[in-house]
């Protein structure tokens, strides 16, 4: 096994002045957005029109389809949109097509009230939920291609611009959100969300479409497959055996079999514990206690700042150290960070502690979030990197998006034990806090599993 080289902390710290990392951000900006949007905001809007916490838990279930957008990645990867490509390319255009279809739902939004339109709040937000999704395909692949194979080591920092850029989009917008719904409205809210999402469509129009090899590539991997065929056969079927098969197969045959399966069990169930957290943590907040305000404060507007910090820290070490101890002690930590979610539950709405478990958890999760995105890009392969990003990707939305929509429903069965109600240091919320503790263990004991194949990616990426 070959020695990975040093990098010293110095050429790490000057390896973010590279422009294309300014896109990244920006662009990590418009996919964090819509997560508060039709989440954070959402879930805060909900509450305060009356809906029980199952009715919130479950109107997250509109994030399912962040779970299956690799269905329509290859036609993100390989259709090329009329007009928009011409002027804008690959990427862009089909960034810049689902953020005017998010700019008209969310002024219509606007103009609803969840309260006696639940139906026509969840069709519009799922729409912007299928747009977002989408956008997610274009602007994950944006993030690949702007970086060669020659350049791998630059994922991590790519990554942490990425996590920056998406805790950007979520955090800021929402800490106006909130510190301003209790005196204009939520509907107002959403109007000043608006113009947000018009704001992000100008920063696209703005950001460079990135250099790529994808065409050549994706013409090889035709003329295989029309060798392959009887030379009768359409050029159509050509065309849709490289689109829909290839991505896939090209995975499978590069990891192998064995091990891709467990990669992707791994993905799926990495992040689940803090899926199920965050689906109920604005519930949470309000039913402890703490104002709109307050949240927006401690939640947002901290906590952005938190994960900003963080996320620079946390992807300077995996550059430095690797990704393999990123995500082991990241694991670890962001495990052990929801314990403190149990205690807030026992002690109440105490600012000092909501300011602590706020920074603790924002560290946490910032750190494993740097280690498993770039652990992600990793795996993928430049001449379908939208398809197979986006079926790595949406694994890990499956549990954090359609799974975490039970959160609330687990809340309430837990409440119906009545020998939890006798103990005194023991609680509902405090109960599902360290059960979504234990939900992250199994993934821990696949991260040591996998560490050679991890050791191996890390070690090819060094030596590129």
């Amino acid at each position: 096994m070959s020695q990975v080289p040093n990098v010293g902390w110095r050429e790490t710290f000057n390896s973010y002045l590279d422009r294309r990392l300014l896109w990244v951000f920006l662009l990590g900006c418009a996919s964090g957005f819509p997560f508060m949007l039709i989440g954070s905001n959402m879930s805060g809007w909900l509450k305060d029109a009356g809906l029980t916490r199952t009715a919130i838990g479950l109107f997250g279930s509109i994030f399912a389809v962040y779970a299956i957008n690799w269905m329509w990645a290859p036609l993100v990867d390989r259709i090329k949109l009329p007009f928009l490509h011409r002027w804008f390319g690959q990427r862009r255009s089909w960034i810049l097509l689902t953020q005017s279809i998010m700019l008209v739902c969310t002024l219509l939004i606007a103009n609803t009230d969840p309260s006696f339109n639940l139906w026509l709040t969840s069709l519009l937000a799922f729409t912007i939920a299928l747009a977002s999704a989408t956008q997610d395909i274009a602007i994950d692949a944006f993030r690949i291609d702007s970086f060669g194979e020659e350049e791998k080591s630059k994922l991590p920092q790519a990554a942490a611009m990425a996590v920056i850029g998406w805790w950007t989009g979520y955090s800021l917008p929402g800490y106006f959100a909130f510190i301003n719904a209790d005196t204009i409205g939520w509907n107002g809210v959403y109007y000043g969300m608006a113009a947000f999402v018009g704001l992000l469509i100008l920063f696209t129009l703005f950001v460079g479409e990135p250099a790529s090899q994808r065409d050549a590539l994706q013409a090889q991997a035709e003329s295989r497959y029309a060798k392959r065929l009887n030379k009768g056969e359409s050029s159509i079927l050509v065309w849709f055996t490289v689109t829909i098969v290839e991505p896939f197969a090209e995975f499978f045959r590069r990891n192998g079999v064995k091990v891709a399966l467990t990669l992707l069990l791994f993905v799926f169930l990495f992040k689940v514990g803090e899926a199920f957290l965050g689906r109920m943590s604005i519930v949470f907040y309000k039913e402890v206690g703490f104002s709109n305000e307050q949240i927006g404060t401690y939640s947002k507007l901290i906590g952005w700042g938190a994960t900003v910090v963080f996320t620079l820290i946390g992807s300077a070490i995996n550059v430095r150290f690797g990704v393999v101890k990123g995500l082991l002690i990241g694991g670890i930590a962001m495990a052990a960070s929801n314990l403190m979610f149990a205690v807030m539950a026992q002690v109440g709405p105490n600012e000092h502690l909501f300011l602590a478990t706020i920074i603790v958890d924002n560290f946490t999760s910032a750190f494993a979030t740097i280690a498993f995105v770039s652990f992600l890009t990793f795996l993928t392969g430049r001449a379908f990197s939208a398809t197979q990003y986006a079926l790595l990707a949406s694994l890990g939305n499956l549990s954090r998006t359609t799974l975490s929509s039970f959160s609330g429903s687990l809340v309430d069965w837990i409440e119906q034990f009545e020998w939890m109600h006798q103990i005194n240091w023991l609680n509902p919320w405090s109960f599902f806090f360290i059960l979504t503790t234990i939900m992250v263990i199994p993934s821990l004991l696949m991260i040591i599993g996998l560490k050679g194949h991890f050791r191996k990616l890390e070690e090819a990426q060094k030596q590129q």
